[in-house]
């Protein structure tokens, strides 16, 4: 029975799963590193991130955005990827940062992905959620998806939602709603810490590593000159294409998505930060006990 609540939609998850519109690489996004590592292709349709030896790549949104929901479907590094990371996250700038994180981190061939959450604001990160995926991320795209509004941050994960972090700002933990964020992404080395703890090394005889980049959507309140485009009177919302939608903006999840929710946590989570007390010796953060 439980395994079916992840072929049961539900209201939160349907919305997920039909973006307003998809968006374009060479009108939403700029390649921000990596020397001719990280390419568009299919006039826009696809972009493309490699690592090898010498360098990662990497891409960020030309847009800013305070709240909204970005989902982009990602296809990653295949076969022995032990050693790589492929970060796709939404960050500010300033030593008071804000940041919402998903990462991947590679493994070696016929090992699951790792997925790493994590939520930072003002500076503050901590917040360290991670899950095995229920499937080969490799063999074809999925859709990796981000909710932010006033109210909280959901991850999902092919419309099913895999961690929540709400808005507790009442009990005076920071929460990010006051900086705008740009949309990021890597694939880089980092194999001093990320396959079981920096163990396994990346195997260079196997470069160049790919990921793949498709079907962007961000159906945003976009942030230019001090102004949020959800302020505007003529639409309360703004993504790539100029859509009017904005039930995102209120949207939280119904009594089936919080069951989805912890099905994959009590099946997949491998570690929560809500429940390290050698790392918190002094006490779990105050978000722990009020979520």
């Amino acid at each position: 029975m439980a395994s079916l609540l992840l072929l049961v939609p539900s209201l939160f998850s349907l919305f997920l799963l039909v973006p307003a519109s998809v968006g374009n690489f060479y009108n939403d996004f700029d390649l921000a590193w990596g020397d001719g590592r990280a390419n568009v292709l299919n006039n826009g349709d696809l972009l493309t991130l490699s690592l090898d030896r010498a360098s990662g790549s990497g891409f960020q949104s030309k847009n800013e955005y305070l709240f909204g929901k970005i989902d982009m479907q990602l296809k990653l590094v295949p076969g022995n990827s032990a050693g790589t990371v492929a970060a796709y996250y939404l960050s500010s700038r300033g030593a008071t940062w804000d940041e919402i994180d998903f990462e991947f981190l590679g493994n070696v061939s016929g090992d699951p992905y790792i997925v790493h959450t994590n939520v930072f604001s003002q500076g503050k990160g901590n917040r360290l959620q991670q899950f095995y995926l229920w499937f080969n991320p490799t063999t074809d795209f999925h859709t990796y998806s981000i909710l932010w509004n006033p109210r909280s941050i959901i991850f999902s994960v092919d419309g099913t939602p895999i961690r929540e972090f709400k808005n507790m700002g009442s009990s005076g933990i920071p929460f990010p709603n006051s900086q705008p964020m740009r949309i990021y992404s890597s694939l880089w080395n980092a194999d001093d810490w990320a396959t079981r703890g920096g163990l396994v090394k990346t195997d260079w005889n196997l470069a160049p590593f790919t990921a793949s980049y498709r079907n962007f959507n961000a159906d945003a309140c976009i942030w230019s000159n001090g102004t949020s485009s959800c302020n505007s009177p003529a639409t309360s919302s703004a993504s790539s294409s100029g859509s009017s939608s904005s039930y995102w903006l209120s949207l939280q999840l119904d009594s089936t998505g919080q069951h989805r929710m912890k099905w994959v946590q009590k099946n997949y989570m491998i570690y929560n930060y809500c429940t390290d007390t050698e790392r918190f010796p002094q006490g779990l953060p105050p978000e722990c006990n009020l979520s």
